[in-house]
Formats: structure tokens, sequence, C-alpha cells
């Protein structure tokens, strides 16, 4: 990512469109893996905030230490 679009609110937005629209079309969860190094904190953080919880690996994903299980009803 380049140095000046950090910070900018961009992935906030982004995630915000993805709720909206799941909520739209009658999702009523949201679920998603991201890693568990340092490096993906930020993200874990911005999940976080809105609303994600750890949660148990689902659908074919196995646990692994390596993976972030998170999910938020709607």
């Amino acid at each position: 990512m380049k140095p000046d679009a950090m910070r900018s609110g961009i992935a906030s937005r982004l995630l915000e469109h993805i709720i909206t629209e799941a909520k739209a079309v009658g999702f009523t969860r949201l679920s998603l893996e991201t890693g568990t190094a340092e490096f993906f904190l930020p993200a874990r953080s911005l999940y976080g905030r809105f609303g994600f919880v750890p949660c148990e690996p689902y659908a074919d994903y196995r646990p692994d230490p390596s993976s972030t299980f998170m999910t938020k009803a709607l």
C-alpha cells in the first residue's frame, strides 16, 4: 500500500459497504479468515471495530496457527 493511502479510511469505507450490501441481500452472518502474524494486526483491529468476533473455523477450514477466524451476525 502506498504510504499516502494508509490511515485514509478506505478500508473502513470498503468494509462498511460490504456489510451494507450483505444486509441488503439478506445475509445473516459474515465470516472471514485472516492471518495471526503481527502484520495482520491492523486488519484484525479493523474487523473488531466493526463488530467481528473470534470464532471457530468454518466451511472447509481447519484449525491453523497461522489463521484467525472471525464472524459478525447481521
